[in-house]
């Protein structure tokens, strides 16, 4: 199951349905709010990863039309809206195959991205949402959201619980299944987490905050620089917490997991990769080629295991070894804000990262979560 849903997400963002969505998406709903009368403000929600693979403090600043990550370069919208257009044009003139044209958007998708500086398809077209709200004509107030990677609820209303395999979780289900011998990370980075309750929490403060405001703001909902953990740390939960409780097999008896080993950097992994899996699988090959094919069933199954491997490696390099700090000084005076006009009720609104003990909330609430809700 773990494997099929990466797959699936590895395919996700072709450069047509991810413009579509994130791009024009915004544009229309930008359209759409305007017409809603009675509408006080728009809520836009995109991620804290439209920085690129930038390092140090990263500001809470909006884009302007054109911005790029890239020095050099220019980005127009109108421009990769037409060679979308274009190249699918071609595609439809050589009656290519669906799976061909999923091939090529992905593919061209990733070589713009990295051609104007961003890492994948998917940040790169929230980028470019982003500079379309900011550039579009209107009298809505627009708030911009960019939450870093969400994790299981903290407090409300269920502790634990989380819908969708997220970066981390893949890693944890992959390491309880023991299907995930070794994966990308740099266990001292800082790992930006940020709880789903309190992104909801701070988006309902966000809405209040700025209704009728004709000013664009920025958030970053996240944790690096207000409370920032380490992939160390989850890797210690982790390790006490199936220790305290192993899974357990069809007999009942507990299952004792193999440790998971990590490599800091992308050309240390390849290396392994190659020397552990990709000259075995030539060997594999080899062999079933001279048994006319008796190993053909197993030497495809390995097979694709090992170019997931390197898929994922393409795919969660920007995040796991990811440098950058996130400034959250425009959340943090929302907060601060929102305590200061409350009129002495329950404190209702939680979204104080400060509060929370990383190891606690990963042993407690984070790992029975993605067990209960995801595998």
């Amino acid at each position: 199951m773990l494997f099929r849903y990466l797959i699936k997400a590895l395919w996700v963002y072709r450069y047509d349905v991810a413009f579509d969505t994130n791009v024009l998406g915004a544009k229309h709903m930008y359209a759409f709010a305007n017409k809603c009368i009675k509408l006080k403000m728009l809520l836009h929600i995109s991620t804290a990863y439209v920085s690129g693979e930038q390092e140090g403090l990263i500001l809470e600043k909006p884009f302007i039309m054109g911005d790029t990550l890239r020095a050099g370069t220019h980005l127009d919208v109108e421009s990769e809206l037409n060679l979308i257009k274009h190249t699918k044009m071609e595609l439809n003139a050589n009656c290519a195959t669906e799976r061909a044209e999923r091939k090529t958007m992905k593919e061209l998708g990733l070589k713009r991205a990295r051609h104007f500086g961003w890492p994948n398809t998917y940040v790169f077209t929230k980028a470019m949402g982003e500079m379309l709200l900011g550039h579009l004509e209107g009298d809505l107030p627009v708030v911009i959201v960019r939450p870093s990677i969400i994790t299981s609820i903290l407090k409300d209303p269920l502790p634990g619980w989380i819908e969708g395999v997220r970066t981390i979780d893949s890693v944890i289900l992959g390491y309880t299944k023991q299907a995930l011998k070794f994966f990308l990370v740099d266990p001292d980075a800082i790992m930006d987490v940020i709880p789903g309750d309190m992104v909801v929490n701070s988006m309902m403060v966000a809405m209040a905050a700025h209704t009728e405001e004709k000013v664009q703001t920025v958030y970053h909902l996240t944790s690096s620089v207000s409370n920032p953990t380490s992939y160390t740390t989850l890797q210690e939960s982790g390790h006490r917490y199936f220790k305290d409780n192993p899974p357990r097999g069809e007999n009942g008896e507990p299952i004792r997991l193999n440790n998971m080993r990590f490599f800091s950097t992308v050309v240390r992994l390849r290396a392994y990769i190659v020397i552990k899996y990709k000259f075995p699988l030539e060997v594999l090959h080899l062999v079933n080629v001279l048994l006319c094919g008796l190993f053909s069933r197993r030497y495809n199954e390995l097979n694709g295991k090992y170019r997931l491997a390197m898929h994922l490696i393409e795919l969660y390099a920007p995040y796991t070894l990811f440098k950058g700090r996130f400034d959250d000084m425009n959340l943090e005076k929302l907060r601060k804000a929102m305590e200061s006009n409350r009129d002495g009720g329950e404190y209702c609104f939680d979204f104080d990262l400060r509060r929370i003990d990383w190891d606690d909330y990963f042993y407690r609430v984070h790992f029975p979560g993605v067990l209960k809700y995801l595998a």
